[in-house]
Protein backbone atom coordinates (compact mmCIF):
# COMPACT_ATOMS: atom_id res chain seq x y z
CA UNK A 1 0.00 0.00 0.00
CA UNK A 2 1.37 3.19 -0.93
CA UNK A 3 2.19 5.93 1.48
CA UNK A 4 0.32 9.09 1.30
CA UNK A 5 1.60 11.97 -0.24
CA UNK A 6 2.27 14.94 2.22
CA UNK A 7 0.72 18.24 0.70
CA UNK A 8 1.70 21.53 1.60
CA UNK A 9 -1.51 22.32 3.03
CA UNK A 10 -1.18 19.06 5.20
CA UNK A 11 2.09 20.78 6.82
CA UNK A 12 0.18 23.91 7.79
CA UNK A 13 -2.40 22.27 8.91
CA UNK A 14 0.35 19.99 11.25
CA UNK A 15 2.06 22.78 12.28
CA UNK A 16 -1.45 24.95 13.04
CA UNK A 17 -2.29 21.84 15.23
CA UNK A 18 1.62 22.28 17.23
CA UNK A 19 0.78 26.10 17.13
CA UNK A 20 -2.58 25.67 18.93
CA UNK A 21 -1.46 23.28 21.73
CA UNK A 22 1.90 23.90 22.55
CA UNK A 23 2.49 27.30 21.20
CA UNK A 24 4.61 28.70 17.96
CA UNK A 25 7.88 28.29 19.72
CA UNK A 26 7.76 24.66 19.43
CA UNK A 27 6.94 24.42 15.46
CA UNK A 28 10.00 22.77 13.82
CA UNK A 29 10.73 20.22 11.40
CA UNK A 30 10.23 17.35 14.02
CA UNK A 31 6.94 18.63 16.36
CA UNK A 32 5.42 18.85 12.76
CA UNK A 33 7.10 15.20 10.67
CA UNK A 34 5.89 13.54 14.37
CA UNK A 35 2.24 15.23 14.16
CA UNK A 36 2.28 13.90 10.58
CA UNK A 37 3.66 10.62 10.91
CA UNK A 38 6.41 10.97 8.57
CA UNK A 39 9.71 12.05 8.54
CA UNK A 40 11.26 15.85 8.23
CA UNK A 41 11.51 15.53 4.79
CA UNK A 42 8.47 15.95 3.06
CA UNK A 43 8.14 19.52 6.37
CA UNK A 44 11.31 20.72 4.40
CA UNK A 45 10.39 20.11 1.01
CA UNK A 46 7.31 22.46 1.20
CA UNK A 47 8.83 25.07 3.49
CA UNK A 48 12.86 25.88 2.88
CA UNK A 49 12.85 27.46 6.20
CA UNK A 50 11.04 26.97 9.33
CA UNK A 51 10.47 30.77 9.60
CA UNK A 52 8.55 30.52 6.03
CA UNK A 53 6.24 27.88 7.62
CA UNK A 54 5.60 30.23 10.70
CA UNK A 55 4.74 32.47 8.39
CA UNK A 56 2.06 30.57 7.13
CA UNK A 57 0.82 28.87 10.21
CA UNK A 58 0.46 32.82 11.40
CA UNK A 59 -1.84 33.36 8.50
CA UNK A 60 -3.93 30.34 8.71
CA UNK A 61 -4.48 31.32 12.89
CA UNK A 62 -5.06 34.94 11.48
CA UNK A 63 -8.01 33.56 9.55
CA UNK A 64 -9.20 31.33 12.36
CA UNK A 65 -9.30 34.24 14.26
CA UNK A 66 -11.32 36.41 11.71
CA UNK A 67 -13.88 33.56 11.45
CA UNK A 68 -13.95 33.14 15.78
CA UNK A 69 -14.76 36.87 15.83
CA UNK A 70 -17.67 36.45 13.79
CA UNK A 71 -18.89 33.97 15.10
CA UNK A 72 -21.66 35.33 18.12
CA UNK A 73 -21.85 32.80 20.83
CA UNK A 74 -25.24 35.30 22.28
CA UNK A 75 -26.62 37.19 19.15
CA UNK A 76 -28.62 39.36 21.49
CA UNK A 77 -25.56 41.21 22.74
CA UNK A 78 -25.15 42.90 19.31
CA UNK A 79 -22.28 42.94 16.87
CA UNK A 80 -20.29 45.15 18.39
CA UNK A 81 -20.11 43.79 22.05
CA UNK A 82 -20.45 40.37 20.44
CA UNK A 83 -17.67 40.63 18.66
CA UNK A 84 -15.23 42.22 21.69
CA UNK A 85 -16.36 39.47 24.04
CA UNK A 86 -15.20 36.96 21.31
CA UNK A 87 -12.30 38.78 21.25
CA UNK A 88 -11.69 38.29 24.93
CA UNK A 89 -13.22 34.42 24.66
CA UNK A 90 -10.50 33.39 22.02
CA UNK A 91 -7.73 34.87 24.10
CA UNK A 92 -9.17 32.16 27.21
CA UNK A 93 -9.96 29.09 24.61
CA UNK A 94 -7.14 29.63 22.29
CA UNK A 95 -3.97 31.03 24.49
CA UNK A 96 -1.37 30.16 22.26
CA UNK A 97 -3.04 31.26 19.09
CA UNK A 98 -3.90 34.59 20.65
CA UNK A 99 -0.31 35.23 21.34
CA UNK A 100 0.70 33.79 18.63
CA UNK A 101 -1.41 36.51 16.83
CA UNK A 102 -0.64 39.38 18.70
CA UNK A 103 2.51 39.04 20.69
CA UNK A 104 5.03 37.11 18.25
CA UNK A 105 5.83 39.80 16.12
CA UNK A 106 4.54 38.05 13.07
CA UNK A 107 1.87 40.41 12.18
CA UNK A 108 2.36 42.19 8.60
CA UNK A 109 0.48 45.52 9.88
CA UNK A 110 3.26 47.83 11.22
CA UNK A 111 1.30 50.03 12.90
CA UNK A 112 -2.47 50.08 14.21
CA UNK A 113 -4.15 52.33 11.54
CA UNK A 114 -2.29 49.93 8.95
CA UNK A 115 -4.07 46.97 11.02
CA UNK A 116 -7.55 48.43 10.61
CA UNK A 117 -7.16 49.00 6.76
CA UNK A 118 -6.18 45.00 6.27
CA UNK A 119 -8.22 42.69 4.43
CA UNK A 120 -8.74 40.48 7.21
CA UNK A 121 -10.70 42.93 9.34
CA UNK A 122 -13.20 44.19 6.49
CA UNK A 123 -15.63 41.62 7.20
CA UNK A 124 -15.93 42.69 10.88
CA UNK A 125 -15.36 46.48 10.13
CA UNK A 126 -18.56 45.98 7.53
CA UNK A 127 -20.42 43.96 10.22
CA UNK A 128 -19.69 46.62 12.84
CA UNK A 129 -20.58 49.58 10.26
CA UNK A 130 -24.12 48.27 9.44
CA UNK A 131 -24.82 47.26 12.95
CA UNK A 132 -24.05 51.29 14.21
CA UNK A 133 -25.22 52.61 10.82
CA UNK A 134 -21.77 54.85 10.43
CA UNK A 135 -20.07 55.72 8.26
CA UNK A 136 -16.23 53.91 7.79
CA UNK A 137 -14.62 56.29 9.08
CA UNK A 138 -16.78 56.84 12.31
CA UNK A 139 -16.73 53.03 12.47
CA UNK A 140 -12.94 52.62 12.52
CA UNK A 141 -12.77 55.15 15.07
CA UNK A 142 -15.48 53.13 17.47
CA UNK A 143 -13.69 49.81 16.72
CA UNK A 144 -9.99 51.65 17.42
CA UNK A 145 -11.05 51.86 20.89
CA UNK A 146 -13.07 48.76 21.37
CA UNK A 147 -10.62 46.82 20.07
CA UNK A 148 -8.07 48.61 22.21
CA UNK A 149 -9.91 47.92 25.17
CA UNK A 150 -11.01 44.58 24.32
CA UNK A 151 -6.88 44.08 23.46
CA UNK A 152 -6.20 44.49 26.88
CA UNK A 153 -8.59 42.98 28.54
CA UNK A 154 -7.48 39.86 27.21
CA UNK A 155 -3.97 40.16 27.18
CA UNK A 156 -4.31 40.85 31.23
CA UNK A 157 -6.45 37.47 31.11
CA UNK A 158 -4.73 35.37 28.81
CA UNK A 159 -1.25 36.02 30.18
CA UNK A 160 -1.90 36.36 34.12
CA UNK A 161 -4.74 33.56 34.03
CA UNK A 162 -7.26 35.41 35.79
CA UNK A 163 -10.51 34.49 36.27
CA UNK A 164 -12.48 35.68 33.50
CA UNK A 165 -16.46 36.97 34.53
CA UNK A 166 -18.01 37.26 30.75
CA UNK A 167 -20.64 39.80 32.68
CA UNK A 168 -18.15 42.41 34.23
CA UNK A 169 -16.54 42.22 30.70
CA UNK A 170 -19.55 43.06 28.97
CA UNK A 171 -20.27 45.94 31.26
CA UNK A 172 -16.95 47.43 30.58
CA UNK A 173 -16.86 46.81 26.95
CA UNK A 174 -20.20 48.25 26.37
CA UNK A 175 -19.39 51.67 28.82
CA UNK A 176 -15.72 51.76 25.44
CA UNK A 177 -18.47 51.30 23.26
CA UNK A 178 -20.58 53.90 24.26
CA UNK A 179 -18.28 56.23 25.04
CA UNK A 180 -16.27 55.43 21.55
CA UNK A 181 -19.77 56.18 19.74
CA UNK A 182 -19.93 59.34 21.39
CA UNK A 183 -16.67 60.63 20.82
CA UNK A 184 -16.92 59.92 16.75
CA UNK A 185 -20.49 61.85 16.64
CA UNK A 186 -18.86 64.51 18.31
CA UNK A 187 -15.51 64.85 16.29
CA UNK A 188 -18.23 64.21 12.84
CA UNK A 189 -19.94 67.58 14.54
CA UNK A 190 -16.92 69.62 14.95
CA UNK A 191 -15.61 68.39 11.22
CA UNK A 192 -12.46 66.58 12.69
CA UNK A 193 -10.65 63.25 11.64
CA UNK A 194 -8.63 60.79 13.23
Amino acid sequence: MPKAKITREMVVDAAFDVARAAGIENVNARTVSEKLGCSTQPVMYHYATIEELKKAVYAKADGFHSEYLMNLENPQDGVVLGIGLNYIRFAIREPQLFRLLFQSGFANENSILEMIDSEELRPVLSAMQQAMEMDMEQTKRVFLTVSLFAHGYASIIANNSLEFDEGTAALHLERAYCGAVLEALATEEKGETK
